[in-house]
């Protein structure tokens, strides 16, 4: 279908439902909230900031949901889409930290109103340190759905998870899935801090889910999404996070983002670096 052909009112809401999950991001909130304005209905659910968060939510509009995890089934999305009854056919999940566009706005508003797919993954402009990375190994997620066509995949991590919301798992879907081709802005604003810290528990999360899937080929490997696939394949190998670093930063031209852009394939290597070695460790 060409949505090119499709005219919309800039007036009338765009019938999507977006969810916005935090935790003390009073930071990067308000320049998430701003931009949303434009869609029909907005939450945030919130896991007991205690920074201010909540007000932050208020004063966009938003309309605050408060969760807390007790360990088990369901974590915060799919939490999300069983207790509250949406009043548009699609759901957006969108972190505080990824900041819209109209052109972004204007694709999902002629893709929802078609009947060409059930589900749309997102494309991403990555920012680090402050600048725009135009190379290095792109970002995208499956985030923009309809909830009776699925939900987020369910893992058995009710004995060792630590995360209280869906990070790496993907939405099951029935039916097809396109793409939103016009980027997200993500740009984390609470500097370097913040993002060792959250993919220091991100990699354990990881090293932990790698142990519970059981041998290549166990049923629990079936619902990963290709990428995923690949990745734990070639997690527990030596030379991984070197051979994504040199793709990252060579293959795929990071260099050309300079120093931020070799210090974020850097980053992203010792992240595969620590998966590796919290899989040792626990295996010891």
């Amino acid at each position: 279908m060409d949505w090119t052909i499709i005219t919309t009112d800039m007036n009338e809401p765009i019938p999507v439902t977006v969810v916005v999950p935090v935790k003390n991001e009073a930071k990067n909130l308000p320049g998430c909230l701003a931009r949303l304005t434009r869609f029909a209905k907005v939450y945030v659910v919130d896991s007991g900031s205690d920074d201010g968060t909540p007000d932050v939510a208020e004063q966009y509009g938003a309309e605050i949901v408060q969760f807390r995890w007790d360990g088990q089934f369901p974590k915060k999305r799919n939490w999300f889409l069983e207790n509250y009854e949406l009043q548009t056919d699609w759901v957006l999940f969108i972190d505080a930290d990824e900041f819209v566009g109209d052109d972004f706005c204007d694709e999902v508003n002629a893709a929802v109103q078609s009947d060409q797919h059930v589900g749309y993954w997102l494309t991403f402009h990555n920012w680090f340190m402050g600048k725009l990375l135009r190379y290095g190994d792109p970002f995208s997620k499956l985030a923009l759905f309809r909830p009776d066509a699925g939900r987020y995949e369910r893992i058995d991590e009710d004995r060792w998870s630590h995360l209280d919301m869906e990070i790496h798992e993907h939405p099951v879907l029935q039916g097809t899935v396109g793409t939103i081709r016009s980027p997200i802005d993500h740009d984390d604003r609470r500097g370097l801090e913040s993002y060792i810290d959250k993919h220091n528990e991100y990699s354990s999360w990881e090293a932990k889910r790698y142990l519970a899937l059981g041998p290549p080929g166990s049923p629990a490997w079936s619902a990963l999404a290709p990428r995923q696939r690949l990745k734990y394949r070639k997690v527990e190998r030596w030379w991984f996070p070197l051979a994504y670093f040199l793709v990252s930063l060579i293959v795929k031209r990071g260099f050309l983002d300079g120093r931020a852009g070799f210090a974020f394939a850097r980053f992203k290597a010792r992240y595969f670096w620590n998966i590796r070695m919290k899989i040792r460790e626990r295996r010891k």
